[in-house]
């Protein structure tokens, strides 16, 4: 408005500048109204004044009723200038994008691609985009994604606003995502692939441990009704063995510092007892090398502290030779009589046993009770029935056959050194008792 103002006031002035001089405004010599530059506005037209210059021109001026556009045009003789200025404010909604505008779809809706506020519809602007957002919350919740989708377990998105823990995409059991989008782990009573069992217990004495591992021997866990001892080594010296066995003698296993021994078996004429106790003299047991062993430490028994039999003088359970012979010896099935009665005598020649003293008239038993260490025979001597099946056999005393002094003989052929006996008949006549002097 002060552009159109100057102006009018210009031509104004102008014009009573030519009245003053006298010069009529309607001598047509001097007014030319073809001369005149006329001002014009491509919208309208407003009021114009003419008025004169210095020079004899003229000037005219056109002022615009409307804000936006102002012409003002001079006239000298063939010259004009023209100049033009454009004001104006941005309309979101008038369906023209202007500057600082993403978009203008000329509406107010924020359902579709333009915001009322002519922002570019996008996921989390907090406005659901028809047709192509389920949702948008402005951010993940419990009922949308970050990506403005519906939140749902299995939908391959996790959202931790729901409550997920994870999600691979399926409802599927046993792959470390559960059918509720949480992470599955030992303990949860579902088996997974990594797992070898899952009891969904912390019970490390059932058949299932606390890892997802079977039951086993060695895991430290004693399996309820399965081990009786887990120690998780396989030091078998120790007090649980490797097989989750309690130590024991007889388990070939030397246990350290409770046993000396322990070969595994019950034979207790070897090198270790069914105790797992070094063989020794004196521990009740012939092992090899010793004649006896009666387990006491009376040195004049029947078998001394050393282990040998003490022989002469006393009818004894074990081998006792009978001196001046090749290898024969004579045994008792049990004594009686401090030892001066023997009680179902038996022979053994050289390796063989089994040989049963007979009735005879070749028997010297006063011999026999010298070679066995007595003084004499003391005349009692009864006889029985006793077995002679093979591989034992009748004996009768002698001297021949086998050596030149008095012995006993085989029955049948009267030769039996380290050979088999040959007669089998007995019959009520053998030699159940016979009585010696000391």
């Amino acid at each position: 408005m002060l552009v159109r103002r100057n102006i009018y006031t210009f031509g104004l002035l102008a014009g009573l500048t030519a009245m003053a001089a006298g010069c009529p405004a309607d001598d047509p010599e001097t007014t030319d109204p073809t001369a005149a530059s006329q001002g014009s506005f491509s919208g309208g037209s407003g009021p114009t004044t003419v008025g004169s210059t210095s020079d004899g021109s003229t000037t005219e001026a056109t002022t615009e009723a409307t804000d936006t556009t102002t012409t003002s045009t001079s006239t000298t003789g063939e010259t004009s200038t023209t100049s033009e200025g454009t004001t104006g404010d941005s309309v979101c909604g008038d369906g023209v994008v202007d500057d600082g505008e993403a978009c203008d779809d000329g509406n107010e809706l924020d359902d579709d691609a333009c915001l009322a506020t002519c922002e570019a519809a996008a996921c989390g602007d907090g406005y659901v985009w028809a047709g192509e957002e389920d949702c948008d919350a402005g951010g993940e919740s419990a009922e949308c994604n970050a990506d403005c989708t519906a939140a749902a377990c299995g939908d391959g998105v996790m959202n931790t606003a729901a409550g997920e823990q994870c999600d691979d995409g399926n409802t599927d059991a046993g792959d470390g995502c559960d059918a509720t989008c949480q992470l599955e782990a030992c303990g949860d009573g579902v088996l997974q692939a990594m797992e070898e069992c899952d009891d969904g217990n912390d019970d490390n004495t059932d058949a299932c441990i606390d890892t997802c591992k079977e039951a086993s021997c060695g895991d430290t866990y004693v399996q309820e009704g399965v081990e009786a001892c887990d120690d998780g080594n396989d030091d078998n010296t120790d007090e649980c063995l490797d097989t989750c066995e309690v130590a024991a003698c007889g388990d070939g296993f030397v246990q350290a510092d409770v046993e000396e021994c322990d070969d595994g078996n019950d034979d207790n004429t070897d090198a270790c007892t069914d105790a797992c106790e070094a063989a020794a003299c004196g521990d009740g047991f012939v092992q090899e090398g010793e004649e006896c062993d009666d387990g006491n430490d009376v040195d004049d028994d029947s078998c001394s502290n050393t282990c040998k039999q003490s022989c002469g003088g006393k009818f004894t359970t074990f081998w006792c030779l009978q001196a001046g012979t090749k290898e024969q010896y004579t045994r008792c099935q049990s004594t009686q009589n401090n030892g001066n009665t023997c009680v179902n005598p038996e022979i053994r020649y050289g390796n063989l046993e089994g040989g049963v003293p007979r009735s005879h008239s070749g028997n010297k038993f006063d011999i026999w009770c010298q070679q066995l260490g007595f003084s004499n025979y003391s005349g009692q001597v009864t006889y029985g029935n006793r077995s002679c099946a093979a591989p034992k056999g009748g004996l009768f005393g002698c001297t021949g056959y086998d050596e030149n002094v008095w012995h006993w003989c085989d029955w049948q052929d009267g030769n039996w050194y380290n050979e088999a006996l040959d007669w089998h008949g007995c019959n009520g006549s053998e030699i159940t008792q016979i009585t010696c002097t000391p």
